[in-house]
């Protein structure tokens, strides 16, 4: 008999994160999407006036990179650095000082029939954590999506 060979299968992940700062005008917000070889396909990176918490704003990351997914992408899977939004987006019951955000990601939930959140250590998410930063820096209103980090945004370290 053969030995049994077993295929490394990734799947798509899309990389949620928010950055917020109480001194910053803006609350900044990306995403990354890579396909099953790990091969970027999508970043966007935002930012919003400032939100109440950090926690509101990785809200706002996650529900802006949910919509961002509905229009460019199959991806079911995401992944944050941020454990409380796990938290409240598994149990949003428990959470009534979010209801109004979490009515909303629970509505884009039921568009991703196999949606999964996971965490993902920050240390191992260079990319999407310097772009969230550099959004919040950023002195007027952001928004970008693409396939490529544009020559006006700082290029994050690559991991």
């Amino acid at each position: 008999m053969g030995e049994d060979t077993q295929a490394l299968s990734l799947e798509n992940i899309c990389m949620v994160d928010g950055s917020w700062t109480y001194t910053d005008q803006f609350s900044g917000i990306r995403s990354v999407w890579k396909d099953d070889r790990g091969k970027i396909q999508l970043i966007g990176t935002r930012n919003l006036r400032r939100r109440e918490t950090s926690l509101h704003s990785e809200l706002e990351a996650l529900r802006w990179t949910m919509e961002s997914m509905l229009q460019h992408s199959t991806c079911q899977r995401f992944e944050t650095d941020c454990k409380d939004l796990i938290a409240k987006v598994v149990d949003p019951q428990a959470w009534p000082n979010f209801s109004t955000e979490l009515e909303v990601i629970q509505l884009f939930k039921m568009c991703f029939p196999d949606f999964k959140i996971e965490y993902f250590p920050r240390v191992q998410n260079g990319i999407a954590d310097s772009l969230a930063r550099n959004a919040r820096s950023f002195h007027r209103p952001l928004c970008f999506v693409g396939y490529s980090i544009s020559v006006w945004l700082p290029r994050p370290l690559q991991i």
